[in-house]
């Protein structure tokens, strides 16, 4: 079975063969490979494939959707997709039955334009389905409470469960510190430039990577938030070097028990393939709206270079500093209820490494009332900043 379903609305004032013959060619040029389903007016399996489309074929239509709508809301769907042509007053009757969704409280969209627009969209949607399907089912740890300074970054656990599909799950911390002092790092110390104290720490840090992974496996696992500052004084050690490979291998792993940050991390890997960097904002100019971010881990598949020092507050451990690449970013925040986010488009402009921040450090444009929220309405203090322009994919899934 194919995982486009592509389903029609036909009225039959209009002629069957002529009405066939350019729906045909619109399908053609959307998905000149095939690749779908064409199910036609048969609704029967509605609600079966990753993502289903109703094709409004031509005008007159929106009395048999309305009729049609009981029987497709008791498949589970709680939203439609409607493809429009530019042909048979397609485009109206679509707006008009979008209209109606919207009256009814349902969700929908109209998905019309150039061909290449709507295929770009349709390969966005199925990505957005199929990233749905992998959060539905998936474990995240909370390996500690958050941090006691995170007052406001705690999670709604039933929301998230009904929302998301996703099952969050506590694990004290002796856990994972019981684990770490048996756990063998079986890889080298690199062989770049670092502070002697910090080559020193970097055994204990891998440890803390191995032991996290066997934590991860052995409670089935899909991500997890961990009270990092924790291991300062059980283990005289930090979880950055740990959080950025685990990241880098594409597990979501966030900081300092921060579980909306997780939610936003776990979200954006499901869509984009990145976790993206968790930081907080340390410097905001509400002119121009430049940000500097700033934290001590960041995924290693998301920069182009690294470099090695302690952590920032305590001076031990292994901190990171990356590089992150200039260009275009987009900053995500979900609140841990999901009842709202945050979402802006923006650029990174420049890295820093000032000595009074966390070791990674980027500068991110946004425009000044984009920055303003940070200042008004802010969710908690981290927000994660993901490679490219992505928020249409992410706040598909929200």
């Amino acid at each position: 079975m194919e995982n486009i379903a592509v389903y029609t609305l036909t009225s039959p004032l209009h002629d069957a063969e002529a009405v066939s013959a350019i729906s045909d060619g619109f399908l053609a040029s959307i998905f000149p490979s095939g690749g779908y389903d064409f199910r036609g007016g048969d609704f029967s399996d509605f609600g079966t494939h990753a993502l289903d489309l109703i094709f409004v074929r031509t005008g007159g239509t929106e009395g048999i959707f309305r009729s049609l709508l009981p029987r497709l809301r008791e498949s589970g769907a709680t939203e439609f997709r409607l493809l429009a042509s530019d042909r048979s007053n397609s485009l109206a009757a679509s707006m008009e039955i979008l209209s109606f969704l919207r009256l009814n409280g349902i969700r929908g969209e109209i998905i019309h334009g150039s061909a290449a627009g709507v295929a770009g969209r349709i390969d966005e949607l199925l990505r957005v389905a199929e990233a749905k399907s992998r959060l539905a089912g998936m474990r995240l740890g909370v390996i500690g409470r958050p941090s006691d300074w995170l007052i406001a970054s705690g999670a709604d656990y039933r929301s998230v469960k009904e929302k998301l599909g996703v099952e969050l799950v506590d694990v004290p911390v002796s856990e994972l510190t019981d684990r770490i002092s048996g756990a063998a790092a079986d890889e080298a110390v690199p062989d770049v430039p670092m502070p002697e104290n910090v080559r020193k720490a970097f055994p204990g840090a891998l440890g803390i990577y191995r032991a996290l992974k066997s934590l991860v496996k052995d409670r089935g696992l899909g991500g997890f938030t961990l009270r990092c500052f924790d291991l300062l004084d059980a283990v005289g050690n930090t979880g950055c070097l740990a959080l950025a490979k685990l990241n880098s291998e594409g597990m979501p792993a966030g900081c300092e028990g921060d579980v909306p940050a997780l939610l936003s991390m776990t979200v954006a890997k499901a869509v984009t393939g990145f976790t993206g960097f968790q930081a907080n904002p340390s410097r905001i100019d509400p002119a121009s709206g430049e940000i500097l971010f700033a934290h001590c881990t960041i995924p290693l598949d998301i920069v182009d270079s690294v470099e090695y020092d302690t952590h920032f507050e305590s001076g031990k451990g292994v901190g990171i500093r990356g590089h992150y690449p200039e260009g275009p970013v987009t900053v995500f925040k979900l609140s841990g209820d999901l009842s709202r986010h945050f979402m802006a488009e923006g650029e990174l402009i420049r890295n820093c490494s000032g000595p009074d921040l966390c070791r990674t450090q980027i500068v991110v444009r946004l425009s000044p009332e984009e920055a303003g929220y940070f200042l008004r309405e802010p969710i908690g203090n981290h927000h994660i900043i993901l490679p490219g322009h992505c928020r249409t994919a992410i706040e598909s899934i929200i």
